[in-house]
C-alpha cells in the first residue's frame, strides 16, 4: 500500500502546475472535464489526496459527514451528479474545511456563496453556482470512490487543480513526477531568458 503523501510533498507538487505534471507524469495522471472550473481563476495551484464523497443531488448530509472524519491535506472529491440546480457547499462548509485543513474542494456540481469562498481562499473547482439550498437526510457514500468528471476517482489518489485543468495523479508516482518537473521548469527557465536576450524559438528548438 502506499503511504500517505506528506505534506511538503504535496505543495511541491502543486508548485509545479497541472500543465507540468501533465507533460512529466505519463500514464500516471488523468485529466478531469474541462468543465470543472475554479471559482478564482488566477489562485495559485492546490494538492491534496482524495476524500472522496458521493452525494444525492439535492442532498449534502454525505459532505458533512466527509467534513468530521477529514485528515489536513485531504482534498473533497464530490460526485454530485453534474446537477447546478443546488448548492450543496458554501460558506459555513467551506470555512470547516478549511479548519480542517482540507486543501480545496473538486465537486461534479455547483457551490453558493461563491464570493465569500474565493474571499477566505479556499480552492474550489465546480461547473457552476446555485443559490437554492439542499435536504440533509441522505447519507450518501465516503470514502468509497466516486466518478467525477469523467473520471473513476479512489480514495487516496492525489487531485491537483489550478487554472488549467483538475487532475488525478498516481500517489506511488509522485516522488519521479516532482523530480523531473522541478527539472522540466528549470529548462523551461533557460528557454525564457534566451527568449529575452533576443533569440526567437526557432533558433532555441532548432526549427527550419
Amino acid at each position: 500500500m502506499t503511504p500517505r503523501p506528506a505534506l511538503d510533498d504535496l505543495a511541491a507538487l502543486a508548485a509545479l502546475g497541472t500543465a507540468t505534471i501533465g507533460e512529466v507524469a505519463g500514464g500516471a495522471v488523468r485529466i478531469l472535464d474541462g468543465g470543472l472550473r475554479p471559482l478564482a481563476p488566477h489562485a495559485p495551484a492546490v494538492a491534496g489526496v482524495a476524500l472522496t464523497v458521493r452525494c444525492r443531488p439535492g442532498d449534502n448530509l454525505a459532505l458533512h459527514l466527509a467534513l468530521a472524519q477529514a485528515q489536513p491535506g485531504d482534498l473533497l472529491v464530490v460526485d454530485y451528479g453534474g446537477d447546478v440546480s443546488t448548492g450543496p457547499f458554501g460558506e459555513i462548509m467551506a470555512l470547516a474545511a478549511d479548519i480542517a485543513g482540507i486543501r480545496g474542494l473538486v465537486i461534479d456540481g455547483a457551490v453558493r456563496d461563491s464570493t465569500a469562498i474565493v474571499r477566505m481562499g479556499f480552492a474550489t473547482f465546480c461547473r457552476g453556482i446555485a443559490i437554492a439550498g439542499t435536504a440533509k437526510r441522505d447519507r450518501g457514500a465516503v470514502g468509497a470512490g466516486c466518478t467525477v468528471g469523467g473520471v473513476d476517482i479512489r480514495p487516496g489518489e492525489v487531485i491537483v487543480g489550478d487554472g488549467d485543468a483538475v487532475i488525478a495523479v498516481d500517489p506511488g508516482a509522485m516522488p519521479g513526477i516532482i523530480a523531473e518537473g522541478r527539472t522540466r521548469l528549470s529548462n523551461e527557465e533557460q528557454v525564457m531568458d534566451r527568449l529575452r536576450r533576443g533569440e526567437t524559438t526557432c533558433e532555441i528548438f532548432g526549427l527550419s
